[in-house]
């Protein structure tokens, strides 16, 4: 994992909140995706057994597990960090040293995520989780489609997504990932995807020899120089990448493994390069002589699961850590390979399902059309993310607070509202105070809630003098649930009442929506929408109506917490002369 740009905080809370709230919406659609495929497929009676096709053990298990890692894959892109981190601090440097064509690829790739990183990593998500679950559930025809769905997939990402897994980085090493991890799920993917005729015969004898070959290229890469392994010392390659990987957020017993893993590496230098590249040869060989169509061997297996096993922890960091690990990484794939097309497996009989014809059959139906229905709901908003000429403003945002704010000495835009008691409010009044003015969605139940706290917080270190300076308004920042009922039930839940200064205001949907086009506010929401996305902002306006400060609802760097958007609150009010 290579760190970032460190532009942006990738835990934005406005964009993790409308990343969840754009995943749960979709969650509706795919379940009613999902019923109408599983009536289709109820109705056209394509889920049956198919007695003339036997599946083998080794293609079974090629399934599940391929299915499962697709599926833990679609899960760590449900992370919160990815719509913001996966293009620049992922993708981006995976581009360092890649030929001109294929940096250009993977710098509009980059572009393109970052125009649209909400859809986009949802899209990314669910259709890893439809991969995943298709291969689980799915057998003969269904299952080769699956297989054929994970290699394009497959190989967009490996070439977009991760520079062709690091064939033209200059340090590149089989112990980091090379040639990629994805590859290993497209050569998976592609078996699957073949007739199930041709499958025994070929399968086992090109698996295990293709990763022998790949062993033989690892060796030489091991060999050169130029990467380092022969050095000891700090200046270890794989000291270097042990002490990189562990910066990242794990627990403290694991990190203490891989960096004891590094230091070993630091003091024998070359020898511990001698024993990397001697397991290399004996696995090499040891899978070359199990291809044999009549070699019963396993030793060359076993040898490759345990090295694998062992190089994911020491020079992978296990690959689940950080928040921006996209996969397992390259050493699970490459073992779960060599274990589906061992001479073990594959001279074993086929697994049968211990589950009677009609729950096998009710089984497939319906996993089968939520993977389906997952695929579909992705597709499209990906589709239109890609032929879209706008953007989402979402990474700006996260970047620089609200795009459309007003700078100091601007003039405030002024109001006639409703307030909590059902009176006319009116803004600027009479009061000729300082005013704190900002948004909240009575019916949120994240980040508005922390922001009422925090005024609450703000208010409670007011003298009595300062107060009757101060007025706090907040204008209801959701057009459906915008009732004086709603208001008044978020004001008691969150003990806001007791605040005298405080004024939380409505009015119908077309005044609400004058007052977030004047202050460029963005509230997003559809009427079957519990909550709103919206921007959270807080404007300091002086006695004379002009805006005096701009406060992004994200506390400043090196602060964390409540207590920190309050300090941050306070001393601009104090800076602008409220003693």
């Amino acid at each position: 994992m290579m760190p970032g740009n460190g532009n942006t905080n990738l835990t934005n809370s406005y964009v993790v909140q409308l990343f969840h709230h754009t995943l749960w919406s979709q969650v509706g659609w795919i379940l009613g995706v999902a019923l109408v495929v599983a009536g289709i497929i109820v109705l056209m009676r394509q889920v049956r057994e198919s007695p003339a096709e036997v599946e083998p053990r080794s293609r079974t298990l090629l399934r599940w597990i391929f299915g499962v890692l697709w599926f833990v894959d679609g899960l760590l892109q449900l992370q919160p960090s990815m719509p913001l981190g996966l293009g620049n601090d992922v993708v981006l440097p995976s581009a360092d040293g890649t030929p001109f064509w294929l940096h250009r690829l993977m710098i509009d790739g980059v572009n393109l995520w970052n125009d649209h990183p909400i859809a986009l990593a949802a899209a990314a998500a669910w259709i890893q989780l439809g991969i995943g679950l298709f291969l689980l559930v799915s057998r003969g025809t269904l299952s080769r489609v699956a297989g054929a769905v994970a290699v394009g997939w497959g190989l967009l990402v490996w070439v977009v997504g991760n520079g062709m897994g690091g064939i033209f980085s200059s340090g590149a090493s089989f112990l980091f990932g090379w040639p990629g991890a994805v590859m290993f799920y497209v050569v998976a993917g592609a078996w699957l995807a073949a007739p199930l005729r041709v499958f025994p015969q070929i399968f086992a004898k090109f698996t295990l020899r293709l990763i022998a070959l790949i062993l033989g290229g690892g060796i030489i890469l091991q060999v050169l120089p130029s990467h380092e392994f022969w050095h000891g010392g700090s200046s270890n390659a794989l000291t270097a990448m042990a002490n990189e990987m562990t910066q990242a957020a794990q627990p403290h017993w694991f990190a203490s493994v891989v960096n004891g893993g590094g230091s070993l590496a630091s003091t024998m230098g070359g020898g511990f390069n001698i024993v990397v590249i001697i397991w290399m040869a004996v696995t090499a060989y040891g899978l070359w002589r199990s291809s044999s169509t009549a070699s019963t061997s396993n030793w060359g297996v076993a040898t490759c699961v345990a090295g694998c096993l062992v190089w994911w922890v020491f020079a992978q960091d296990g690959a689940l850590f950080g928040g921006l690990s996209t996969d397992v990484n390259s050493m699970l794939p490459v073992a779960a390979l060599v274990v589906c097309a061992s001479p073990r497996i594959r001279n074993s009989e086929p697994i049968t399902m211990p589950l009677p014809a009609l729950a096998r059959r009710t089984y497939a139906t319906v996993f089968g059309a939520v993977a389906t229905a997952l695929l579909v709901v992705a597709i499209i908003p990906m589709v239109n993310a890609s032929v879209s000429s706008g953007a989402e403003t979402t990474l700006y945002v996260a970047q620089n607070g609200q795009v459309a704010f007003y700078p100091p000495g601007s003039s405030a835009f002024p109001f006639s509202l409703t307030d909590q008691h059902g009176r006319s409010f009116h803004f600027p009044n009479s009061t000729k105070r300082y005013t704190l003015l900002t948004w909240l969605d009575p019916k949120c139940w994240t980040d508005c809630p922390l922001l009422a706290a925090q005024l609450k917080d703000l208010d409670q270190q007011l003298t009595p003098q300062q107060r009757d300076q101060l007025q706090i308004i907040a204008v209801a920042a959701n057009p459906y649930h915008e009732s004086l009922r709603d208001i008044n039930a978020f004001m008691t839940s969150h003990q806001l009442h007791s605040m005298n200064n405080f004024y939380f205001v409505t009015g119908t949907r077309a005044q609400l929506a004058q007052n977030y086009n004047d202050y460029g506010i963005e509230v997003s929401m559809k009427r079957t929408d519990k909550m709103s996305v919206h921007s959270d902002a807080i404007y300091l306006i002086d006695p004379h109506g002009s805006i005096r400060a701009y406060i992004p609802d994200d506390p400043p760097t090196g602060t964390s917490g409540t207590s920190s958007a309050v300090t941050a609150l306070w001393d601009t009010i104090q800076r602008v002369g409220l003693k």
